[in-house]
């Protein structure tokens, strides 16, 4: 027979009777909806998606643009229309005022470097308004004014990166009278009117490097200062009504 006492608790004078360990109500794998009712008020049903690993990388090198430099430059647009592109308009005597207004939000331009320069040529839209003697209105014509600039850079090298500040315009210049075409013995067979713009920009040259944890840099090519026995030559994309640079 067994003992009546060994399903007893004993209980120590002073000191406190421990008490039994509650087990964990497990989760059954129940799926959660909006409603909290359909989910065990005991059991987190919504449970937290894994964070994002951190990446591991393959070396202790990373991709940098170091500053080649950056320079305050200028550029100009100018162009020369005969008189006869503006209808109504005969001589020059009949110019009574000349308005040019250049669209600087739809210039379009090329750039490319070569060694120690950044070569810029490009276009910039105009409306030129010319008031005519004898004639009510005045004469408006739309037009593209182009502009070339080649711009020193010492330590600029082909494949290179070029940035532009948007150009603001310093001046616009108009000169009625000037030869267009000139004929035997320097008679003059065609007027024109000059038309120049002074265009303003500040360019930033920069290229790409490897830079390592203790902050030295090698170039991604070692080879894009090298001297060439061939001049570059290049074939610029036409203008189109992207602005910027191409």
């Amino acid at each position: 027979m067994g003992n009546k006492n060994c399903n007893k608790r004993i209980e120590v004078p002073g000191k406190l009777p421990k008490k039994s360990k509650k087990r964990k109500k497990k989760c059954k794998p129940e799926p959660c909806h909006e409603d909290a009712a359909s989910c065990s008020s005991t059991c987190s049903c919504n449970s937290k998606s894994a964070a994002p690993k951190t990446a591991h990388l393959t070396n202790d090198c990373v991709l940098v643009n170091s500053l080649v430099g950056t320079k305050s430059v200028q550029k100009v647009a100018e162009v020369t229309l005969p008189l006869t592109v503006f209808e109504g308009l005969g001589v020059l005597e009949d110019i009574v005022s000349i308005n040019v207004v250049p669209n600087t939000d739809a210039i379009t331009q090329n750039v490319r470097v070569i060694r120690d320069k950044v070569v810029n040529i490009g276009l910039i839209p105009a409306t030129i308004t010319i008031t005519i003697a004898g004639i009510e209105l005045p004469v408006t014509l739309s037009t593209t004014i182009p502009f070339q600039e080649h711009t020193d850079f010492p330590g600029a090298c082909p494949e290179d990166t070029v940035q532009e500040a948007p150009l603001e315009v310093e001046g616009i210049f108009t000169q009625p009278g000037v030869p267009v075409l000139t004929g035997p013995l320097g008679i003059d067979l065609v007027e024109g009117i000059l038309f120049k713009i002074i265009l303003r920009t500040t360019i930033t040259v920069t290229r790409p490097v490897i830079q390592d944890r203790f902050g030295r840099v090698c170039d991604v090519n070692p080879n894009r200062c090298d001297n060439s026995t061939t001049p570059p030559s290049f074939t610029l994309p036409a203008p189109d009504d992207d602005n910027g640079l191409l």
